[in-house]
């Protein structure tokens, strides 16, 4: 799944494990599982991409996030 500036991308939730993989910022009393938000940045490292969201601190695991296609 690539994910890119201005996808819109749903909040699944992370692990610890998934949270401290690369020193990501932790989302937990941030975002809300099952929320929507619209991606401000994404930032690709050799083994993982953290993406960081319009409104909102920090830089999250993209994997804590599924992809919105429009229908």
């Amino acid at each position: 799944m690539m994910i890119k500036k201005g996808d819109k991308v749903q909040y699944i939730g992370c692990s610890r494990e998934q949270i401290l993989w690369g020193n990501n910022d932790d989302p937990i009393g941030i975002l809300e599982i099952g929320t929507t938000y619209k991606v401000a940045s994404v930032d690709i490292h050799s083994q993982h991409t953290k993406i960081t969201l319009e409104g909102f601190p920090g830089r999250f695991n993209s994997v804590c996030f599924s992809k919105e296609y429009a229908t």
